[in-house]
């Protein structure tokens, strides 16, 4: 609830001025409304403390189809923890307040912690859970090999972004699909509002991922040559990239990071399945890549194919 009066807060701001404005109020009746709006605030913030919102202890807030935030949803279900997974429509949150996700909101009594980015939620589960999960927390341990593999991953992560925007850029439905306007999670409202603004999203999104044929030819580069790299690392048997004894947070990285090209069966964990794609769907172009790197680099499809089918589980869903 209280999520939503500061949501109903937050819009009436914006129309103050307007109503200030239509009923031609003077400087002592604006000012009162200031002061009104204030101490409205300050009742929310009271009702956040005195009658806290009913709500999970651990909500992530996601995009179902999102590859990052699979890397954490994946590390979460493996950790066996509670939590509630919260969909948003495409890049409503980037672009109109400034917010990306994943998000993982934590509450401790009536603290509520707010985490982003995928490295520093790992970061966070580490250091929250080992100390009472013990070595079942182990997989997420930041080495100092880990990290470094973790920030290529990444990079990978965000050259895979301009593939698929590239491949994407005259598929308007296909896009709305991919951000959850087919999604019976994203809020009714979300799907209405990304269909209402997709010429500006598409605009903004060519702009922030420099889509065009050379920025795209160099994500293909780095794609390749880091998918070249792990194949050759995996020619030895390994069923880890570092060669541990058992998987880390890293595979489980590669793995989720990979599900734009080759979207396994159980990619999401049960909540990618209203926004996927699947092969026959995509773009020719973009069926050429991915057959063409399922065909040079086959142990990298093996181990990210058999990491979902043996350790990828379901998350438990929290209402």
């Amino acid at each position: 609830m209280t999520r939503k009066r500061l949501l109903i807060h937050t819009a009436f701001l914006f129309v103050l001025p307007l109503v200030v404005a239509w009923f031609g109020l003077g400087l002592m009746s604006a000012a009162l409304l200031v002061v009104l709006m204030l101490l409205w605030r300050w009742a929310i913030a009271l009702s956040g403390i005195v009658a806290p919102e009913k709500a999970p202890d651990v909500v992530l807030e996601s995009i179902g189809i999102s590859h990052f935030v699979e890397k954490v949803r994946w590390s979460m279900d493996r950790l066996g923890i509670d939590y509630m997974e919260r969909h948003n429509g495409g890049t409503l949150g980037a672009y109109f307040t400034g917010r990306t996700v994943p998000q993982l909101r934590v509450r401790t009594g009536v603290v509520q912690t707010v985490i982003g980015n995928s490295p520093e939620i790992l970061r966070f589960l580490w250091g929250n859970y080992s100390g009472t999960l013990g070595d079942k927390a182990d997989f997420l341990e930041p080495t100092p090999e880990r990290l470094q593999l973790e920030a290529r991953l990444d990079r990978y992560a965000r050259n895979l972004q301009v593939w698929i925007y590239h491949h994407l850029r005259q598929e308007r439905e296909l896009t709305l699909h991919l951000w959850g306007v087919d999604d019976p999670e994203t809020p009714g409202w979300q799907k209405a509002a990304l269909r209402l603004t997709y010429p500006v999203l598409a605009m903004l999104i060519r702009r922030t991922f420099r889509i065009n044929e050379h920025h795209y030819s160099k994500a293909v580069h780095y794609i390749e040559e880091l998918l070249a790299d792990v194949d050759v690392q995996l020619a030895d048997g390994r069923t880890s990239i570092l060669g541990e004894e058992t998987i880390n947070y890293t595979d489980i990285a590669f793995a989720a990071l990979s599900g734009p090209w080759l979207m396994p069966d159980g990619f999401g964990g049960g909540h990618a399945d209203a926004c996927r794609i699947e092969r026959d769907q995509a773009p020719a172009k973009m069926r050429d890549d991915i057959e063409r790197w399922r065909e040079d680099y086959p142990r990298v499809t093996t181990l990210v194919e058999g990491l979902y089918a043996n350790e990828r589980k379901p998350q438990k869903k929290v209402q």
